[in-house]
């Protein structure tokens, strides 16, 4: 029962410390230039790690992050770019760590090895031919 605690407490502090090191904050602070050309309304939608109609790529990126796939949607009003942004679970919904295994020994994501994962798609965000945010899709479960 101790170890369990003490294993858990381990978990949440590293899970944390990741957590920090992909933060708006921690984006902003590797990229202020980008960061200080953005509206003040910009900024704060930023700040909470959320995206704006009208952002463009610098913002989202600061916000929430690179994607974890790039898309081309063409329609009737032009040709368009779409950012997915996934997670992996397991069978049971859990979700698995993102990052790299013993990273710089192993070229694959240890989930990879889970035979039962599932990748889900929890977020999207469409640019426009003007290159500028015209719509924002999130899973809402």
């Amino acid at each position: 029962m101790k170890t369990s605690l003490v294993v858990s407490f381990v978990l949440a502090g590293v899970i944390g410390f990741m957590a920090g090191c992909a933060s708006p904050d921690a984006r902003i602070k590797r990229s202020p230039e980008a960061f200080e050309r953005l509206s003040p309304e910009h900024q704060a939608l930023v700040r909470e790690g959320k995206v704006g109609i009208g952002f463009e790529a610098d913002a989202v990126r600061l916000a929430v992050g690179a994607p974890d796939r790039t898309w081309t949607r063409t329609d009737a009003s032009g040709v368009s770019e779409v950012w997915s942004y996934t997670t992996w679970t397991t069978d049971r919904g859990m979700p698995l760590y993102r990052g790299w295994y013993h990273h710089g020994m192993s070229a694959y994501p240890y989930y990879l090895n889970d035979p039962a994962r599932r990748e889900q798609e929890y977020f999207k965000v469409v640019f426009g031919p003007n290159g500028k945010v015209t719509a924002i899709e999130q899973d809402t479960r």
